[in-house]
């Protein structure tokens, strides 16, 4: 009986681990991200347990970035120095299967696909806009690449 015990523990230990290292986040919790200033946003994606990666600071902009725990997902806040209107949040994913999950989310919330163009390193973007509130996805070049999505305040 106390073997049965402690595989369950240990399984179900394994299934929270799991969970939380390779952390995706909603459409919402990216939008309330850029709500945050740096240091509450630091303090709450270190509860996720995403872990420092790069800061890069220019004078238009600074960003900072954050690791999933299992190097499965990146996050970044983009803070501008003059239109704070370009404030967004970048999540990074491999995985088709969640990009389609976020479109249908993205459609089902109202946001008008609007948009379609390059950035600057030749990636495809589409954009999608609900009133004044701004969703971009940028498409990977190859398999290799990631997934983007952008989210503005």
């Amino acid at each position: 009986m106390n073997t049965i015990k402690i595989m369950l523990i240990s399984m179900f230990c394994t299934l929270m681990y799991s969970q939380l290292a390779g952390q995706a986040f909603k459409v919402e919790e990216l939008a309330a991200f850029n709500k945050l200033d740096r240091a509450a946003f630091k303090t709450e994606i270190k509860k996720y347990r995403y872990t420092f990666y790069d800061k890069t600071e220019s004078p238009a902009f600074i960003l900072f970035e954050y690791d999933s725990p299992d190097f499965t997902y990146k996050i970044g806040k983009f803070e501008y120095t003059e239109d704070k209107s370009q404030d967004h949040i970048e999540f990074q994913f491999k995985d088709k299967k969640e990009h389609d999950s976020y479109i249908k989310t993205i459609l089902s919330a109202g946001y008008q696909q609007t948009e379609k163009g390059k950035v600057l390193t030749g990636e495809n973007y589409v954009d999608y806009f609900k009133n004044k509130a701004q969703i971009r996805m940028v498409y990977p070049k190859t398999t290799q690449d990631n997934y983007t999505i952008l989210v503005f305040k």
